[in-house]
């Protein structure tokens, strides 16, 4: 029989699963036009191009033309697939890695940043091959009806590309990169702030607060690790010249962005990101912590 100390454990870790997991839920549903938007822009290498997008509204509206509704739910499934794990994934470790850090005395700042950036490495390793999947599918202009199911994508990347670090988990230094960064700089912003601005006895006002502080983390996050994001788009979407691979290392792929079209080539698809992890990310939190503190409640 199991003792109160390890049946403790496996309530509270079942608890931040099943939070986590409906929070990435939530915000993958709301959400997700906003990221294929994103990648949209992030793999489009030339203004020249008479393909590319000019601005966000020209980029909504030739999506829905060509492609229809369901073009913005292009590569869903894979993040819906990844996105409960995911984010199980995301708050439980960052919960395991506060308490590791705590025995160390540092300060709370540090122990959120940390913690935050050890979550956001483990969550990288986890969800790369969706991504790899996500991103092909999003990649392809086809009408939805027209392009491949999600499991043949998966089944295709496999069979040509192989298992590895150049097939179905290739960009994984990237997707290192976008995670880690992010989940640091988004941890370590709301808890800290949200610890040092008052609490309101007023729910409503409460709620607003937090949203608030989880909206300013989201945005912030996005910002400082969008380079990175960029570059997991460059490697995991398709190359310039078919057949030749171009964009292989994290960092190779940043300093040939940043050679060839320029440092704020790095940014781009940054509106739809903030739009879309601004909002999403508050989502998130506040999933997290009303559903936690719920089951903590009625479990």
């Amino acid at each position: 029989m199991p003792s109160p100390t390890h049946a403790s454990f496996w309530t509270e870790a079942s608890q931040q699963v099943l939070a986590g997991g409906s929070a990435g839920l939530v915000e993958i549903c709301l959400m997700h036009p906003l990221d294929v938007v994103k990648t949209r822009f992030q793999i489009q290498r030339s203004k020249s191009d008479p393909t590319s997008y000019r601005s966000l509204g020209d980029c909504f509206r030739k999506i829905y033309r060509s492609e229809g509704l369901f073009g913005f739910y292009k590569g869903i499934l894979p993040p819906i697939l990844a996105e409960t794990p995911k984010r199980a994934v995301k708050f439980f470790t960052f919960e395991q890695y506060k308490k590791l850090l705590v025995p160390l005395s540092l300060p709370p700042a540090w122990v959120f940043a940390i913690a935050g950036l050890g979550s956001g490495l483990t969550e990288a390793i986890v969800v790369n091959p969706f991504e790899v999947v996500k991103v092909g599918l999003q990649a392809n202009r086809n009408a939805y009806a027209q392009q491949p199911s999600t499991f043949a994508q998966a089944r295709h990347i496999i069979k040509t590309e192989g298992l590895g670090l150049r097939g179905i988990n290739k960009g994984l230094s990237a997707t290192l990169g976008r995670h880690g960064v992010f989940n640091m700089v988004y941890f370590g912003f709301y808890f800290n702030v949200k610890n040092a601005v008052p609490s309101n006895k007023d729910a409503t006002l409460e709620f607003l607060r937090k949203f608030m502080i989880g909206l300013d983390s989201g945005i912030l996050a996005s910002i400082i690790n969008i380079p990175f994001d960029v570059a997991k788009s460059r490697i995991q979407g398709p190359q310039p010249e078919p057949g030749i691979i171009k964009y292989r290392s994290c960092w190779k792929t940043i300093m040939t962005v940043y050679k060839e079209e320029g440092f704020l080539a790095l940014y781009k698809g940054l509106l739809p990101k903030i739009m879309r992890l601004g909002p999403g990310g508050a989502v998130m939190l506040l999933v997290y912590e009303y559903s936690y503190a719920w089951l903590q409640k009625h479990w």
